[in-house]
């Protein structure tokens, strides 16, 4: 394990962190029993845990006045995570690809802080590598949130683009704008109290993606049951959580013109609801008890939003007429295009979670 620090190492900084710790750091392993992880997770080889899905996370409670987070990008550039620190969110850190980055953060008390470290990209960003922290003393969260909702779905659902405030949009590499943390799932999930995982991947359809006929890339139905969310299916996830709710969120890219140049079909409203139909039983053999809604696009309007409405329509009446199960939608009345490329911002997506919130609160209310 010592042999991992003679490695560079990256340290960043927040306000107020460079002052003199009065605590004793012990290195703390990712594999410590404290640790509480959420999402799609990996415990790899050398012990480390690669964060996977967007948003997924480690929680801890740290005592002293400050802690040391050790993070590395499984990719060959750069990632990014989201630190909160008793639930409150601090800011986006760059994590380093080529070499440990260390995270120096001063703690706003000596007794006890709950310490949450949030994967900001995607499945398709690489992994953030989470290697352990030096800390004083940690401890367990206490996890008691009765509910569990799991969120499936495409750039939107990924918080794509959404955060221009480090790298403006148009510049830098396409996951320097994503902030999953403050995408519209998981601040469902903090107003509600309950636990979250997001399944989702940008530009991923149906029957059919943004720029691609199913032909060089695979649809949700292809990877959704394996783990890192790819064609990988040696490592599959164990789906052992059962969420009360299912959210998914897809139609956007079936329903897209890619980018004008390569060839695209006229789009195939039988195909999309026979996948969407046959997604849906895939969610309902995981989760034989869950309640399933589904969500229009928050980025198109008009004669095809309808399109897609009309097509959830008739996986709905599907499930209601052959099936015990009963499907709901829920239609947002408008789009969402203030982000990059035509995506929504994290304030248009507190928007949409404001919106949502009550619907999903009654929803686990009549659980």
């Amino acid at each position: 394990m010592k042999a991992r620090f003679i490695v560079p190492i990256l340290l960043l900084t927040l306000i107020g962190c460079t002052k003199k710790s009065n605590s004793i750091l012990l290195y703390k392993k990712a594999n410590n029993s404290s640790f509480s992880y959420q999402g799609r997770t990996d415990v790899l080889k050398d012990s480390s845990v690669a964060l996977i899905s967007s948003a997924a996370s480690v929680e801890f409670i740290v005592e002293g006045d400050s802690i040391n987070l050790h993070l590395q990008s499984g990719n060959n550039s750069h990632n990014y995570i989201v630190v909160s620190i008793n639930d409150e969110y601090q800011k986006r850190f760059k994590i380093d690809a080529k070499s440990i980055t260390s995270i120096p953060l001063s703690l706003p008390k000596t007794a006890q802080n709950k310490i949450g470290i949030f994967k900001a990209t995607e499945a398709g960003s690489g992994n953030v590598i989470f290697h352990g922290v030096e800390a004083a003393k940690i401890s367990p969260i206490i996890n008691d949130k009765e509910y569990f909702i799991e969120f499936i779905g495409d750039s939107v659902t990924c918080g794509a683009a959404a955060d221009p405030n480090d790298v403006p949009c148009g510049t830098g590499e396409y996951l320097d704008q994503h902030n999953a943390y403050l995408a519209f799932g998981p601040r469902i999930a903090r107003a509600l109290n309950v636990n979250f995982m997001l399944s989702s991947v940008s530009g991923i359809g149906i029957y059919r993606n943004w720029n691609d006929e199913n032909i060089e890339e695979p649809i949700m139905p292809q990877v959704y049951n394996n783990l890192y969310l790819n064609t990988d299916a040696t490592k599959k996830y164990d789906f052992s959580i059962k969420p009360a709710i299912v959210n998914i969120c897809l139609g956007t890219n079936d329903l897209s013109n890619g980018d004008g140049i390569k060839t695209r079909l006229p789009f195939n409203k039988e195909k999309f609801v026979l996948n969407y139909i046959e997604f849906v039983k895939t969610v309902y053999s995981h989760y034989p008890n869950t309640k399933i809604v589904l969500l229009n696009s928050p980025m198109i309007i008009g004669e095809t939003n309808d399109l897609l409405v009309s097509c959830l329509n008739e996986v709905q009446n599907y499930f209601s007429t052959n099936t015990d199960k009963k499907v709901t939608i829920f239609q947002l009345d408008k789009a969402y295009n203030s982000g990059c490329t035509t995506h929504p911002n994290v304030e248009e997506h507190k928007e949409i979670a404001e919106k949502l919130t009550p619907f999903f609160k009654n929803l686990l209310n009549n659980k």
